[in-house]
């Protein structure tokens, strides 16, 4: 009977947890849980044996894989994966995947509820604006940009759209005005809402150059990862343009410069919520184990990350 292992420092919802269960052990897979570990020799321990692993944010490291002796792939159950050492993986020959598309819609209605946050001046009691007619630019059309962009149509705004990996006639059967560069996304909009994965040619690559682009009132909003951002450039422009605003679902390394000297201009998630929902967390977790059943059984690779 093959193990699958979730392992998880911030665990699935109970519901989750249940329905996770269902699914694999209606396949006859032994399931255990390693959840709300504080110490990475627990996790170590806790692998040994495994088969399968299902993870949120957990660090999946060199030193954790070696001591997977029997482990055959890795589930995160999310889009982003950039806690998992592929390398070390690949030399184990051990097969990692995402679940793409299933907290997309989770982390889409927390970009635009960041965004009517900071246009009502995070409800501090002044006047604010309004989103309706403002411009949206989204960096990246995969599933979570696509949910932005249907959100916000109906919020009214005018969005548009840069991705070198998405065809334009895709964007515009969508409704999305389709622009062929960066450069010219950032000078369009006032709104820029990021959903680019961290990779190494992403890591630092919303710079000065971006960034100066912007027209006035300009709001960044970042759901995907604090890394893609080039904080000292950032800050440059938080110094130039005195109505530049950031908010962001998770803190970046310069949060106490940011809090210390741009008050009002900034929001930042206590930990990152994108996929904080009882819905995301269900999907995500179900998927995962769908998949492990599905590449330990049929060999099927379809959401692989690694070489």
């Amino acid at each position: 009977m093959a193990k699958v292992l979730i392992a998880t420092d911030k665990p699935f919802n109970s519901e989750g947890v249940k329905k996770i269960r269902n699914v694999l052990e209606g396949a006859n897979y032994d399931v255990l849980l390693c959840e709300k570990y504080t110490q990475k020799t627990q996790l170590i321990e806790a692998i040994k044996g495994i088969d399968a692993i299902i993870i949120r944010s957990d660090l999946i490291d060199k030193e954790i894989i070696n001591a997977a002796d029997k482990l055959k792939i890795v589930v995160r159950a999310g889009a982003g994966y950039d806690n998992v050492d592929l390398e070390s993986a690949s030399q184990r020959k051990i097969v990692v995947m995402n679940t793409p598309g299933q907290n997309a819609n989770a982390v889409a209605e927390l970009a635009l509820g960041m965004m009517v946050s900071v246009a009502r001046n995070n409800f501090n009691g002044s006047s604010g604006t309004e989103l309706r007619g403002r411009k949206l630019g989204i960096h990246a059309y995969g599933n979570v940009g696509r949910y932005v962009a249907e959100i916000a149509k109906g919020f009214g705004m005018e969005v548009y759209a840069y991705d070198p990996f998405v065809p334009k006639d895709l964007m515009e059967k969508d409704g999305i005005t389709y622009i062929d560069n960066a450069h010219d996304l950032y000078s369009t909009c006032q709104y820029i809402s990021l959903h680019v994965p961290l990779v190494e040619k992403t890591r630092k690559s919303i710079n000065y150059t971006l960034l100066s682009k912007m027209p006035k009132n300009a709001v960044l909003v970042n759901t995907a990862r604090k890394e893609v951002i080039n904080e000292d450039d950032m800050l440059r422009i938080y110094k130039e343009s005195d109505d530049f605003r950031y908010i962001s679902d998770i803190a970046p390394d310069c949060k106490d410069e940011i809090e210390k000297n741009f008050a009002g201009r900034f929001f930042f998630t206590p930990k990152k919520m994108g996929a904080q929902t009882t819905e995301a967390n269900i999907n995500a977790g179900v998927a995962a184990a769908r998949q492990i059943i599905n590449f330990l059984e049929k060999d099927d690779r379809t959401y692989q990350v690694n070489n």
